[in-house]
């Protein structure tokens, strides 16, 4: 007889829940216990948060140069400027020049209407040629036939006295009658005569003479003539006094010009200034020399360099400004007249300096400053003492030493708060 085996029932402990059972209650379930798990993790964070506090980027204190600046506005313009306009009254033939353009000295500008000009300077050429032919008349025909004048009546005085001495020899042997020697003193005091008059005609004729001396006046009167019609009809062409940049242009083909009205407004080449209007406050900080380092608004990323040469005497009482001039020795090429410029002057400036960010200082200008020194996790309130300003750092006197961390003013944390400081 064989016996065959059966198996025995499985015994289920009592209270005890199948793995299955619990699978599927979870995936069914799964969306509650999704949630439920990430409220306990957000119970954990937040209970770490509070413990450590919140990760807050800070600021730490460096050592480094600083410089300190006084930055301001203003604009770009010649140390002067020149206006150009006519010497005459005319009427304007063409304009040569636009607004904004370049120019070099001696370049024509404006031309007028010159025919009444030209024919004043014919008219004088004219009157110079016949003063010329004057003088060489009186040098070539003149002075010389009075010479002969002179020559001619010298021999006639020799004769004259000798027929003269002859005839009063006979006069005195009795052979010769009064008459005739009255005739030859008569006949002798007319070639005395003469003779004077050739001498007097050939002085009169040379150089230094009255004759002379008049033709010369007349020459050099024509002479000056001339040069003034030449000057007038020269100021018909207006040119360029110096290099420049043309930046103002008020005339037009047409136009009737006066004498000394302005046509056009030359800002001449060379050195440029800068133009500020400064805060009275920084007045103190100011000196001449000081350099400084400008942009134009239209080149932010072109810097150039410029020296502090004039801070005015005085005070604009309705904008608590004072003026400053700076001076741009190579200005560049692309700088012009009016254009506005951002200028930080360089007034003060420290080598290994405690450097600290500015957005991490409060009441700066109460003068009681203080930061949020982090201490053992917290954010504490510390005083400190200020020295140089630079344009977005300052400089560390007391309060802080290198290395120390600070929280920024924008992170939102106050003091005696737990922080986990994070360097950017």
């Amino acid at each position: 007889m064989v016996e065959q085996a059966f198996p025995l029932p499985r015994r289920e402990h009592k209270g005890s829940i199948p793995a299955a059972t619990v699978w599927s209650g979870l995936v069914a379930h799964r969306w509650f216990v999704l949630a439920t798990a990430l409220c306990l993790g957000a119970v954990a964070w937040q209970g770490i948060r509070i413990l450590l506090g919140p990760a807050v980027v800070v600021d730490q204190v460096e050592r480094g140069r600083l410089i300190e600046t006084v930055v301001a506005s203003g604009h770009v313009e010649t140390p002067y400027r020149v206006e150009i306009g006519s010497q005459i009254t005319g009427t304007v033939e063409d304009v040569l020049v636009q607004q904004g353009e370049r120019v070099v000295r001696g370049q024509p500008l404006i031309l007028l209407e010159a025919r009444e000009l030209k024919a004043s300077v014919v008219q004088a050429q004219g009157a110079v040629a016949q003063a010329e032919a004057r003088i060489k008349q009186l040098e070539e025909l003149t002075l010389p036939s009075a010479r002969e004048a002179q020559a001619q009546a010298q021999a006639t005085l020799l004769n004259a006295q000798q027929t003269y001495d002859r005839t009063a020899q006979l006069e005195r042997n009795g052979y010769a009658t009064r008459v005739a020697l009255d005739e030859a003193q008569k006949t002798l005091d007319v070639a005395r005569a003469v003779k004077r008059a050739a001498e007097f005609q050939v002085y009169t004729a040379s150089p230094g003479g009255s004759d002379y001396v008049m033709a010369q006046t007349q020459l050099n009167q024509a002479r000056a003539n001339l040069d003034t019609a030449e000057s007038r009809l020269g100021y018909a062409t207006i040119v360029a006094p110096r290099d420049g940049v043309l930046i103002t242009r008020s005339v037009e083909r047409g136009t009737v010009v006066q004498a000394g009205k302005a046509l056009l407004v030359l800002a001449p080449a060379g050195e440029l200034q800068l133009v500020l209007q400064i805060d009275e406050r920084n007045l103190g900080r100011l000196a001449l020399g000081q350099t400084a380092l400008a942009s134009a608004d239209a080149y932010p990323d072109r810097r150039f360099s410029a020296t502090v040469t004039y801070i005015n005497p005085g005070i604009d009482i309705s904008r608590a400004t004072v003026e400053v001039k700076l001076t741009v020795q190579e200005p560049p090429d692309f700088l012009r007249q009016d254009m506005t410029v951002s200028v930080d002057i360089e007034v003060a400036a420290k080598e290994n300096a405690d450097v600290l960010p500015m957005r991490s200082v409060h009441d700066i200008l109460s003068g009681q400053p203080w930061v949020l020194a982090v201490r053992n996790g917290r954010a504490i309130q510390h005083p400190v003492t200020l020295g140089l300003h630079g344009t977005s750092q300052m400089e560390i006197l007391e309060g802080l030493d290198a290395g120390d961390i600070v929280v920024p003013q924008s992170s939102g944390v106050r003091a005696g708060q737990r922080v986990r400081p994070v360097l950017p």
